[in-house]
């Protein structure tokens, strides 16, 4: 049935068909430039967060060298968490990057071994932590050394530090104890290679 145009002649069925399909895709052109927005704005917020994130609380850091071997392997991918330390204290064990002493543009990553005010001495490669001989799984036989170390109290506020792979490593023995000021971060996730995917421990 023929309709009305807007000054009441009649049109034809086909020329209302046509303005309806007309009508139809100029009201999809806002919806679409909506949709749009909304995805752009969505992209923009988890760029923010991914930010907020990588530059506050984790930081992707590449392990370069051996020393840490066979805890992290050279060129393994970790995440660093740089905010853990506001909230609890360094532990034993724990694996942290830090600023070298000697030079603070570069950083070091090194495992834990005495905290301040402990007594630390080393026989032959047996790590002794208050007259106690520290056991060390993370330390496979073939990554051991036998070298000594003079028995020293850790100052307060520093962290006497080793790496895994004792004949390989560049650490504590060498640069003394570390000022709590030089450690930013701790080791807590590898993500590459996939086979590494996991926490550090």
């Amino acid at each position: 049935m023929p309709g009305l145009d807007t000054n009441g002649n009649p049109v034809s069925a086909t020329s209302s068909a046509a303005l309806s399909t007309t009508a139809a895709e100029t009201a999809s052109i806002p919806r679409f430039r909506t949709g749009l927005g909304v995805w752009v704005r969505d992209l923009i917020i988890s760029l923010a967060i991914s930010a907020f994130i990588i530059i506050f609380l984790y930081q992707p850091v590449k392990v370069e060298g051996t020393s840490m071997m066979p805890s992290l392997e050279d060129q393994e991918r970790i995440f660093v968490n740089k905010f853990v330390y506001r909230l609890e204290p360094i532990e034993r064990g724990d694996i942290v990057v830090f600023r070298y002493p000697r030079d603070p543009s570069k950083s070091y990553i090194k495992r834990v071994i005495g905290m301040a005010g402990d007594s630390i001495r080393i026989e032959a490669g047996q790590v002794y932590v208050n007259g106690e001989p520290l056991e060390e799984d993370y330390v496979p036989t073939n990554y051991a050394d036998a070298r000594s170390y003079p028995e020293i109290v850790v100052p307060p506020h520093s962290y006497f530090v080793l790496g895994d792979h004792r004949s390989m490593s560049n650490d504590s023995r060498d640069f003394g104890p570390v000022n709590q000021s030089f450690i930013y971060g701790k080791a807590v996730f590898g993500y590459w290679p996939m086979d590494k995917l996991g926490r550090v421990r």
